[in-house]
């Protein structure tokens, strides 16, 4: 049935490393045909027809667990392996009907959040079909069944704890903070004042917590301006919040204009605080219709506004439906260019790079602190502050600074994961579905590619981190806000995905990373620099040239190989050599033997 010898292999980076090594916490005995985790149970297996686009129709049996669908190839001449978890599963829809007569014309079709769709066809007797439905909707969309996310059922055990590598205290204390400008209040201990904030915030020093109730009612969601950087040396600071709660009437708060001259005056030398809306301008005036807008000259006499023209959320959805359209399964060389460009998402991600690069040149010419914010500022705002923190803060741009980086910037702060990715939830048309923070780890690797030796972590550690985005298979990335994690004791009951990650980090390990304190990176945010990310949304297609790594950077690795291969001949040597010196020798030759192998 197969067309020649098949060795398209389907897997994740990270699911290809699960299958070589126990280390991530697999448990595989030489009878069993489908890798499992400890917690992860056997549902149904079927034998199934896979559509494969590249290669034709496939014999193959399928494996459903509540973890993963696992299809293994039947045929002789195939190698083929599928290994998708049921969290990236969007969309399942029959194919097909009783009277369909067309060969493997009737099964079921799959929609995947990872840029892919998978196709099965059954047999049309013995409701196999009905089957194979009921049970994938039943454990890839868990919440609409009551059934928990696999990340509660998950019982991997790791040697290191994910969930220690963030603490908001130690953050600000590395930063400098407090300090007699800025103070950290526990206004929010039990998530009252902003329930999608954390419960630690940091403020100016001289405005006490009635002036920040006060200040709560005049923002959206209670999302009130708070600090998420400082600069060391000059002090500038990146604020983040929401929008102003101005209306159509324009109305003004005597405490919110108060509020932002405190955070304008943490900084003696600044006579100007920057405001950036990361809105097109249009959007934000037409927020005004629903209670929002933003900061107007008149009310704000000390700030300056800047619109950064990021589009939202409904604009990116659509802008990578258009990637996906031309990635998937099939890419048209023919008229590539055209149409990457008829998608506009290299320029979302121009335009969020841009946005990040004004905000950091700002607080590190010390010219002004800056003040960040969107509609709800949780999206654009979290792109904006986080990439800024990257470009500035070395730290960030290590293995665990960056997961810090995650931690505080969009898990803490209320970025709405669980309806951005849709969590276990069948409602694939939500219209809460929205790539951002995708956009946000691909301005990333567009970084990591034109300042090759300046983060720790290689491609890998970000392609993981997405993948895991989608899994269920840890709790980092569930619930929308940290006062539903803690309701649902998310630390106690699931795994960290630093955990796994800071397990074995030699593989997410850039060899070229250099360590450099407090120097800025300014990527260029020009088209002419910024390209597709193509190991991660064409990695499915065999027939695409996977970016090969550079065969110098493959040669460092070989010679770090030997170096440690030479370090552990060395140590054995010297154990060995150790025993042999605390017996006396007997004869001179014995002793010149022993100088020398010291030597």
């Amino acid at each position: 049935m197969a067309s020649a010898s098949t060795k398209y292999n389907s897997h994740s980076l990270e699911n290809e490393s699960i299958q070589r090594t126990s280390r991530d916490g697999l448990n595989r005995d030489l009878g069993e045909t489908v890798p499992r985790l400890p917690g992860e149970t056997l549902i149904t297996d079927k034998e199934v027809i896979y559509i494969c686009p590249f290669n034709g129709p496939i014999k193959g049996r399928v494996y459903i667990t509540n973890y993963r669908l696992y299809l293994r190839s039947l045929e002789m001449d195939s190698a083929l392996i599928l290994d998708v978890p049921l969290g990236v599963i969007s969309r399942i829809e029959k194919m097909g009907g009783a009277t369909s007569r067309g060969e493997n014309s009737y099964g079921l079709d799959i929609t995947c959040k990872d840029m892919r769709n998978l196709r099965f066809a059954l047999k049309q007797e013995g409701h196999s079909r009905r089957d194979m439905f009921e049970t994938l909707t039943r454990y890839a969309f868990p919440l609409a069944h009551s059934l928990p996310l696999f990340a509660f059922l998950n019982e991997e055990k790791f040697n290191v704890d994910g969930w220690t590598v963030y603490n908001p205290v130690e953050e600000y204390r590395r930063q400098g903070l407090p300090n007699h400008n800025w103070r950290l209040t526990f206004i929010n201990k039990c998530y009252e004042l902003c329930d999608t904030y954390p419960a630690l915030l940091m403020v100016p020093y001289r405005t006490s917590d009635e002036d920040l109730r006060r200040v709560a009612a005049f923002r959206s969601r209670n999302r009130i301006p708070v600090l998420s950087w400082i600069h060391p040396e000059n002090k500038t600071a990146i604020v983040r919040c929401s929008q102003p709660l101005v209306g159509m009437s324009g109305k003004r708060n005597k405490d919110d204009e108060k509020y932002l001259d405190a955070i304008r005056e943490t900084n003696k030398q600044n006579s100007k605080l920057t405001i950036y809306d990361a809105r097109p301008s249009v959007n934000a005036v037409a927020n005004k219709a629903t209670g929002g807008g933003y900061e107007s000259d008149d009310a704000y006499h000390n700030a300056e506004l800047s619109f950064l023209d990021i589009h939202n959320i409904h604009v990116m959805r659509e802008s990578l439906k258009k990637v996906k359209d031309i990635v998937y399964p099939n890419v048209e060389e023919s008229h590539w260019l055209s149409s990457l460009e008829s998608t506009h998402w290299l320029e979302h991600i121009k335009l969020v790079l841009t946005g990040a690069i004004q905000v950091a040149d700002k607080v590190s010419s010390g010219k002004s602190s800056v003040l960040v914010h969107c509609s709800d500022g949780w999206d654009r705002t979290a792109q904006l502050t986080s990439l800024a923190m990257l470009m500035l803060d070395s730290f960030y741009r290590s293995i665990e600074g960056f997961e810090i980086l995650v931690q505080k910037e969009w898990i803490s702060f209320g970025h709405k994961f669980a309806s951005r990715i849709g969590h276990g939830d069948k409602n694939h048309a939500d219209a809460d579905r929205s790539p951002i923070f995708l956009q946000f780890i691909d301005c990333v690797w567009q970084m990591s590619k034109q300042f090759p030796t300046a983060f720790e972590f290689n491609e890998r550690f970000l392609i993981t981190i997405l993948d895991h985005l989608y899994s269920c298979r840890f709790g980092t990335f569930l619930f929308n806000c940290e006062s539903a994690r803690e309701r649902q004791k998310v630390p106690e009951r699931t795994v960290s995905l630093w955990s796994m990650i800071n397990n074995n980090k030699e593989k997410f390990k850039n060899p070229f990373y250099t360590k450099e304190i407090n120097r800025v990176l300014y990527p260029v945010a020009s088209m002419r620099h910024l390209e597709l990310w193509v190991n991660y949304y064409i990695r499915w297609n065999p027939r695409i040239k996977q970016q090969q790594p550079n065969p110098v950077e493959q040669r460092y690795m070989e010679l770090l190989a030997l170096r440690d291969d030479y370090i552990k001949q060395l140590e054995e040597l010297q154990l060995a050599n150790s025993a042999k010196l605390s017996d006396p020798p007997t004869s001179p030759s014995q002793m010149m033997s022993h100088v020398q192998t010291h030597f």
